[in-house]
């Protein structure tokens, strides 16, 4: 029998009182969720649920699950079924993959300010990418981009950048042709993605200030003069920032990977935690200061949980969003219209990315016969005197 392997939840359930002593001033109101969701995940607190397989009978109990988006272990089963949705929108094309990043200077401002910052961050590099790929000097054609939020570094650090996903090609202008890309190393001029994109942020950045939107509270309250803000943002048009962009590779079957390593990762995942001793959390990381080395980190639970909070997104903000061709306005017109040049259809494409082992897995395949599917039979009250044992009229099932 295996023991318990340590999770973020084990963290928050062990040292939430002293963290919400030292910061519990600070919390909004979705960082005060997720601390409470994700240490009650799939415990009696959260109630039970029984599971049948349709093929074999065989029987489970389960506890439920948070269901909270910043939740290590729920976002493996949401990510399933956000991709089984995604299969039928890739096209027999390679892709691209392009991270949008921003000077550290600019993180305490994008912190105070996050989902303002988050949103010109997503405007500024779409917008990037669609003009310069439409430009024929380039490209010269209308492009689909899949933008996804990060907010951490490997050490939980706040560090907000954008991973694009870009079908390595687009439709012309007059929507006769599909325009393969005709860079053979990368998909567009890395160079000059990095300054167009620097150019845009900066003016989202000063029309806000014109505007009065920013909000320069605590620590931030000198840059509020407009001789320092200006002082800012003149320093960051003279550096030049980090946009790489990797070579094309292969298609639609290697995407999926790709889109399930990016799309609903967290800051950190329970499989990067080594220990939880004396107050202090190990985890492993990579240093990518010296060429991302691997190597571990020890925190203080407290200082682990706080950097972890950092990276709780504001209520109802959309982390993942479409741009171009795939924009939910028309993707299916122009999805529809890329294939017909591409002499591809939606069932093709679906068909040679999901073989049978995945779509099991997308489909809670049973454990014991691996041919039928688990079916939620009943719901259990919840157990609010019990945070982490089953409840006693689980245990009469047979869940071996």
């Amino acid at each position: 029998m295996t023991g318990h392997r340590l999770e973020v939840a084990d963290v928050f359930r062990a040292h939430k009182e002293q963290f919400l002593q030292r910061w519990g001033y600070a919390l909004s109101d979705p960082q005060r969720r997720v601390l409470r969701d994700i240490g009650l995940c799939r415990t009696a607190a959260l109630g039970t649920h029984l599971e049948r397989c349709d093929r074999c009978s065989y029987e489970t109990v389960a506890y439920d699950s948070c269901r909270n988006r910043h939740c290590p272990k729920c976002q493996s089963s949401a990510r399933d079924r956000w991709l089984l949705k995604q299969a039928a929108s890739l096209l027999p094309v390679p892709y691209v993959h392009a991270v949008f990043t921003v000077p550290e200077q600019l993180a305490p401002l994008g912190l105070r300010n996050q989902k303002l910052f988050y949103s010109m961050l997503f405007r500024a590099a779409s917008e990037t990418l669609l003009k310069i790929a439409a430009d024929p000097r380039h490209l010269g054609a209308r492009i689909g981009i899949l933008a996804v939020l990060h907010t951490w570094s490997q050490n939980l650090q706040f560090h907000p950048h954008l991973h694009c996903l870009i079908p390595a090609g687009g439709l012309a202008s007059d929507n006769s042709r599909w325009i393969a890309t005709k860079r053979h190393g990368f998909f567009l001029p890395v160079r000059t993605l990095s300054r167009m994109f620097r150019g845009k942020l900066l003016s989202f950045l000063k029309r806000s200030y014109r505007r009065g939107e920013l909000c320069f509270a605590g620590k931030l309250a000198a840059l509020s003069a407009p001789h320092a803000f200006y002082s800012l943002i003149g320093s960051l048009r003279r550096k030049e920032w980090v946009v790489y962009s990797k070579p094309p590779f292969g298609g639609p079957e290697h995407v999926l990977k790709y889109l399930a390593r990016y799309t609903h990762r967290v800051a950190i995942s329970n499989g990067r935690l080594i220990s939880l001793e004396n107050g202090l959390v190990r985890f492993r990381w990579r240093d990518s200061r010296h060429n991302n080395r691997s190597s571990t980190m020890s925190l203080e639970a407290t200082e682990f949980i706080r950097r972890f909070m950092l990276h709780v997104l504001p209520a109802g903000f959309v982390k993942i969003r479409h741009f171009g061709l795939l924009a939910n306005r028309n993707r299916r017109r122009a999805l529809a219209l890329c294939r017909v040049h591409l002499h591809a259809s939606a069932t093709t494409v679906l068909a040679t990315l999901l073989g049978e082992q995945q779509r099991y897995a997308l489909n809670r395949s049973c454990p014991q016969c691996r041919c039928g599917t688990l079916h939620v039979l009943a719901h259990y009250f919840a157990d609010r005197s019990a945070a982490t044992n089953a409840p006693p009229h689980c245990a009469a099932v047979d869940s071996s």
